[in-house]
């Protein structure tokens, strides 16, 4: 059964002209180590007007870069830091609250807790390319390619194809390996 996934998993449009898009970036790169990762211990961000490391509530930082501080720090392996950064975003119901959310917890070992994240996140966006390669990701871990499949899919009737989304997918279909950011 697992030849079928994996030959049914390499029909699917694949453009690969397209760049690797890091997810929840605008980049075809991890998130670089800045002050938040490097200096910066527990649940604490860089300010850059404070010139310090402070609690997420305390900072300037907007939800845009809160986001890529949680990313940043998730990207380090530090789940639950990017978790307490999580609880400063002003959002809660936000897609992209919700993904990141469903990534730590996963990340963290609470598997059923994140697909009720990733799902949440496709309720208030169906369009969620990222949290669609996650929970997929997630389904992979879990042994069930065909519903991570199912996901590749969906990446690629909106749009996916070809971005990071689909293909760190596509590859953890192939491997069983997943990523971390």
């Amino acid at each position: 059964m697992r030849i079928t996934l994996l030959a049914a998993a390499l029909t699917l449009p694949l453009f690969v002209a397209a760049p690797l898009y890091a997810a929840g970036s605008g980049n075809d790169t991890a998130p670089k180590p800045t002050q938040t990762s490097k200096d910066c211990k527990g649940v604490r961000v860089w300010d850059e007007t404070k010139q310090r490391c402070v609690k997420p509530k305390e900072s300037r930082l907007d939800d845009g870069q809160l986001y890529e501080a949680v990313r940043e720090l998730a990207y380090a392996g530090r789940y639950k830091d990017a978790q307490g950064v999580l609880d400063a975003m002003s959002d809660q119901s936000d897609d992209r609250v919700l993904t990141y959310r469903g990534f730590t917890a996963r990340k963290l070992g609470h598997v059923d807790v994140a697909m009720a994240f990733y799902q949440q996140a496709l309720d208030a966006n169906p369009d969620n390319l990222l949290a669609r390669s996650y929970m997929g990701q997630g389904l992979v871990a879990q042994g069930d390619s065909v519903a991570a499949l199912a996901q590749l899919r969906e990446i690629n009737a909106r749009g996916g194809a070809g971005t990071w989304a689909a293909t760190s997918l596509r590859t953890a279909i192939e491997t069983g390996v997943t990523y971390n950011y």
